[in-house]
């Protein structure tokens, strides 16, 4: 019984062990030297200035704005969805809920696109 429980213990938060709660989300614009700020539900997330470059955010379920501004350019916006990671369907089979549940808690089961190329026109 306690070998049992253990080995679900161990199993559990799989794709926190595996991809963990925070990523690096790279930006190339075209052209490059743009500023993008990054904001998720109204609260900035920081400023990649400037591309190409990366930002390090946690995960969460929660979509980001990336908003690309260069002078002589119109502003371009990218939303990127945050999906399910690969590890969490691994970890649903081998860990059950409790796995499951530690990762959608600590947002380890959510994944962003990486890289982003964004391009911009001329104004």
């Amino acid at each position: 019984m306690y070998k049992a429980l253990l080995l679900v213990l161990c199993l559990s938060g799989c794709a926190s062990i595996i991809d963990g709660r925070s990523e690096n989300i790279m930006v190339n614009t075209n052209p490059a030297g743009a500023s993008c700020s990054f904001t998720r539900n109204s609260e900035s997330l920081g400023t990649i200035s400037p591309t190409p470059g990366s930002l390090y955010i946690d995960k969460t379920k929660y979509d980001i704005v990336i908003k690309c501004s260069k002078p002589g350019y119109d502003d371009a916006t990218y939303i990127n969805k945050s999906g399910s990671d690969g590890a969490t369907w691994g970890n649903i089979v081998a860990g059950g809920l409790i796995g499951w549940g530690i990762d959608s808690a600590s947002g380890a089961d959510n994944h962003y696109d990486t890289p982003v190329n964004i391009t911009m026109s001329k104004e």
